[in-house]
This record gives C-alpha cells, sequence and structure tokens, in this order.
C-alpha cells in the first residue's frame, strides 16, 4: 500500500470473502457503489475539510456558446474547472471515441488561471486529442449534451415551469462525458507530479472533481440559456429536482484492460472493499439507529431500480433478478432480526443462498451504509506504489513459483486452451484512437497484434515450462532461457502478497463479457444506472443525488 497502511481488524478476517470468490469476473459484474467508491471519498474530503467553491468567470453569450471557470480552495490549493460550450451541428454530435466535435469541452487547471492561460487552452481545449495541454492541468474531457432533456428542461424553464420529474429521472443527467483524460494523457500533468498531493492521492479524484464540477456547469448552463429565452418568466430548477440532474457518462473498452494491467492496485481497491464487508459482518450486534439507517438506504435502493432502465438483454435479466431480490430481502429484513447474534453475517450468508449475485452485491454495499465510522478509514489504503512490484525477485525457486501457481492459480492450469472456444478473444490496440479493443480470433484479422492481456493461457503456459525446468535452478536462470515469461513471473510474484490482484477467469475466452470489467471499475468510481448498449460499452449516471458545490461548500466571497 502507498499512503495510509490499511489495518485488517483481526475479529474480521474470518469475515472476510477470498479471492475465489469475489475476483470472477461474474461476480465482479455484479458490484454496486458504495461508501469507499471515489465519488463519495472525494466529496466527504471536500466537506470535512471546508473547501470554498466560486464561480470565477462566466462569458457565456446569450446563445449558450462560450467560457467559464468554477473554482474549488482548500486548505493548501486551488483547482479550477475551465469549460468550453461549442456550436456543435446536430450531424456532429456522437458519443463514440472517433468524433471530433463535442456540445463542450474541459480541463482541470491547476490553481486558478488567468487570460493567458484561458486564451491558450481555448486554443487546444476543444480539440481534445488533437490539441495539446501543458503540466498546468489535471485533466481533459469532454460532454454532449441529452438532446431531448436538454430541450424540455430548457422549454420549461423559460415558460416559468419545472421540468417533468419523469422525464428527469428517467435520464437522470443534461450532459454526458465521452472520456475524461488525466494521468500524463495528451500533455496533462503525469501522476508522479500530484500523488502527494493528500487531496488527489486517492484514484481518479482528479478527475472525479472535474467530473463534478462538470454537473453544476451543466445546470448553470441550461438556467442561463432558459434566462436568455424567457426573461422575467424563466425559473431556476428546484433544488429536489436539481439533486436528481447527475452527469452521464458513454464508456467502452478503453478502460477495460485497466483493471488487468494494475495488479497491485486493483488488489488494494479490493482488499479494502472486503475489509469493509468483514467488519461490518464481524459485529455482534447492530443499533436502533444503524438498522434505521439501513432500512433508508434499502428504500432508496427499491427506488434507484425503479429509475433503473436498459434495453440490453443481460441487464435486463440482472434488474429482473435485482427487484425479486430485493422482495425476498424485504421479507427478510420484516421476519428476521437485525439486532443480535451477528445479524449482518447471518444475512450475507442467508443471501449466499437464496438471491442472485446482482441481490448479493446490492447487499453488501447496503449493510456499510450505517458503518461510516467503521469502514470510511479504508478509503485512504487503496493508492499503491505500483513500482516496488515491478521488480523480479530472480533468487526464488521454481518450486515456489509453482507452489504459487498451484494454490492461486488453478483458475488458469485448468483450462484446457486447444479449445477454440476458451481462446476464441484477442485484445489489440485500434490504430485510430490507440484504444483496447476486443477482436473474434477465428473470424477477424489482427490476432498478430495481440496484446498481453490473456493472463491464464500465460500462467499455464509458464506453469507447464516450470515442470521441465531443473529446480535447482533460480527463476533468474529460467528468464535467462526463457525471457517470454518475465510478464508472467512478475504478475505471479506480486500475486502472493496481493491475493485479490488477479481476475480468476478466462480474458480471452468466447463467453467473457467485456461490460464485467467496466461495471467492476465504474462501481469504485460511484457510478449507477449501469446500462450496457451492448457487450463493450455501457452508459452510466455520476453524481445522481450528490449535493452541488453551492450547496455543500462554502462560497469564496
Amino acid at each position: 500500500m502507498s499512503g495510509t497502511e490499511l489495518n485488517p481488524m483481526p475479529q474480521a478476517a474470518k469475515f472476510r470473502r477470498p479471492p475465489e470468490v469475489v475476483m470472477k469476473l461474474a461476480r465482479m459484474g455484479s458490484f454496486h457503489q458504495t461508501r469507499l467508491s471515489f465519488m463519495r471519498t472525494l466529496l466527504r474530503r471536500l466537506k470535512k475539510e471546508k473547501w470554498q467553491f466560486e464561480r470565477k468567470l462566466w462569458e457565456i453569450g446569450a446563445d449558450g456558446f462560450g467560457r467559464a471557470v468554477y473554482t474549488v480552495s482548500g486548505p493548501e490549493r486551488s483547482y479550477s474547472l475551465v469549460a468550453f460550450s461549442h456550436d456543435l451541428p446536430d450531424h456532429k454530435r456522437s458519443d463514440r471515441v472517433i468524433a471530433t466535435a463535442w456540445d463542450a469541452t474541459f480541463t482541470l487547471f491547476d490553481g486558478v488561471p488567468d487570460t493567458a492561460d484561458l486564451d491558450r487552452l481555448q486554443k487546444s481545449v476543444p480539440k481534445q486529442e488533437a490539441g495539446r495541454i501543458s503540466d498546468s492541468e489535471l485533466s481533459l474531457s469532454r460532454a454532449n449534451r441529452s438532446v431531448r432533456l436538454w430541450q424540455h428542461v430548457i422549454e420549461r424553464l423559460s415558460n416559468g415551469q419545472q421540468p417533468d420529474r419523469n422525464q428527469v429521472e428517467s435520464v437522470g443527467y443534461l450532459v454526458r462525458t465521452t472520456a475524461v483524460y488525466g494521468s500524463g494523457k495528451f500533455g496533462a500533468a503525469d501522476r508522479l507530479t500530484i500523488y502527494q498531493r493528500a487531496e488527489v492521492s486517492g484514484p481518479f479524484q482528479a478527475e472525479l472533481l472535474s467530473v463534478w464540477l462538470i454537473r453544476a456547469f451543466s445546470i448553470d448552463l441550461v438556467e442561463h440559456i432558459a434566462r436568455a429565452i424567457g426573461g422575467d418568466r424563466a425559473v431556476t430548477i428546484s433544488p429536489d429536482l436539481r439533486r436528481r440532474i447527475g452527469v452521464g457518462n458513454a464508456t467502452g473498452l478503453g478502460m477495460a484492460p485497466f483493471l488487468i494491467n494494475h495488479p497491485a492496485l486493483i488488489n488494494n481497491w479490493m482488499v479494502a472493499r472486503e475489509e469493509a464487508i468483514a467488519r461490518v459482518r464481524s459485529l455482534a450486534d447492530a443499533s436502533g439507529e444503524a438498522i434505521s439507517d439501513f432500512k433508508h438506504h434499502f428504500e432508496l435502493a427499491k427506488f434507484n431500480l425503479s429509475q433503473w432502465h436498459s434495453e440490453h438483454p443481460i441487464q435486463i435479466k440482472k434488474l429482473g433478478q435485482l427487484n425479486a431480490d430485493l422482495k425476498k430481502m424485504s421479507t427478510y429484513i420484516e421476519t428476521e432480526s437485525l439486532v443480535e447474534n451477528h445479524p449482518w453475517d447471518r444475512f450475507y450468508l442467508w443471501a449466499e443462498k437464496n438471491l442472485s449475485l446482482e441481490g448479493q452485491e446490492q447487499l453488501v454495499s447496503l449493510m456499510l451504509e450505517p458503518y461510516g465510522e467503521l469502514v470510511d478509514d479504508l478509503s485512504q489504503c487503496m493508492d499503491a506504489d505500483e513500482h516496488l512490484s515491478f521488480f523480479i525477485d530472480g533468487s526464488m525457486s521454481p518450486g515456489r513459483l509453482l507452489e504459487i501457481i498451484e494454490a492461486q492459480c488453478d483458475w488458469a492450469i485448468r483450462v484446457d486452451y486447444q479449445q477454440k472456444q476458451n481462446r476464441a478473444r484477442f485484445w489489440y490496440t485500434s490504430a485510430e484512437k490507440l484504444e483496447p479493443r476486443v477482436g473474434e480470433r477465428f473470424d477477424e484479422p489482427g490476432a498478430e497484434f495481440e496484446q498481453p492481456l490473456s493472463i491464464g493461457l500465460f500462467i499455464k503456459q509458464l506453469y507447464q515450462t516450470l515442470h521441465e525446468w531443473d529446480p535447482r535452478q533460480s527463476i533468474a536462470d529460467l528468464l535467462l532461457a526463457h525471457p517470454e515469461h518475465r510478464h508472467t513471473v512478475r504478475r505471479l510474484q506480486t500475486l502472493a502478497t496481493h491475493p485479490y490482484s488477479e481476475i480468476r477467469d478466462n480474458l480471452i475466452a468466447a463467453d467473457m463479457l467485456p461490460i464485467d470489467l467496466l461495471r467492476c471499475k465504474l462501481s469504485f468510481f460511484g457510478a449507477t444506472k449501469f446500462d450496457p448498449r451492448s457487450d463493450r460499452w455501457v452508459r452510466i449516471c455520476m453524481y445522481q443525488d450528490a449535493p452541488y458545490p453551492n450547496e455543500m461548500l462554502a462560497t469564496a466571497r
């Protein structure tokens, strides 16, 4: 771990779910947001540290085009969202990564930009990948309007009426981002530049701060246009309806390999989550206040499900299962004691036997809600110094490596990779956008450009080599003769000390669902309303029901 070390509670150890249960794609693809999700961690910090908020610039015309600056200031630093609103013809509006124009583009500036900074950014930020930003910027992003809801809200507000609640809740956002880049991409500040800053040291904090401020901008912009049209008769969105508006996101395979390429980091995410669940399950009893809080969030989960729609058959089935699961949970809550005799552990064990994976993971998310004082500290343990896991211990014996494989990688060595269905897919990087893609090995060209993401196959190949190797020689000797195994040896040595670092499934199988990888990562972000549009890209909602900067932070004067 980097930063705060995780301090496991000894009494929770026996309640912790093992990696062979947690690190399966089907379960990971059923995760829900929790108290430890990065959006919620960010907002708790901003509130606790009494950050200030100010809209420093609003150069937006009556037509809704121009630029704006939103600044949040903490104990040591300020960060500013620089937003550009554009006149985008309908025929150019696209959520695909190959788009070249958007309704709005953004960057998160390190500090407060002056006019020269804004003029420089206005030349590059609207171009996104085709432009270049500097190490004074921490993120680069863009968004498109949800055209149907956008027009509806403007029409209603400009005529002195509130938007239709059903329309607002069915869509959930005014704009949806199609990319939020950080960590050195396109000239932005590298992660190493900012990782020692407490407020952005956690995973994706700068990027998610950008999205939170984009949400505020989307509200201000739609109300500004409504005022320009309606004049004195125009109104603003009511506070309760405003909270129901989040930020949408269209996400494809670009983020999927992240979980594979960052094993130590993913281990720390999972360990923190599983430690939190184990801590709550280990409680001998529950207070009346905790039970009441759980029931409140259970009702919110039922409401969220009523607003969660999808047209994809896989997700339709899962939503049906979740609906049935919530009804079963409701009966359990009404008939079983939640007070004593390890109530949360009993509830979870019942769920394992009676609920789908979707319902089980919904339950563990809800179980954490009453126990912020018990689990919130774990959010400080979810970063990782990945350089420490880069080095290979060449002195390790082949026998020790075999022990690691046989103890933790049976999922890999029992697969017959000679069967076509077990190697039906391959991961590659598209030449056009340098984005990850998945190909069909026996139906499409390009397998010669395959990326090294078939971890299970690599482990089995190494396993076979180890059985043929002289056990008296070291791993260094083996790698001198077989350098193709370096990548796998490194991962296995990481696995020995990071038991949740590997996804325990075949990532090139015919039935592998990339959306399971997306769902897992997005749940850690804090996303809701996961809506697959295929098995390779999804729409989600972020920050729905969260407070806005002017509600939660002090307003700078």
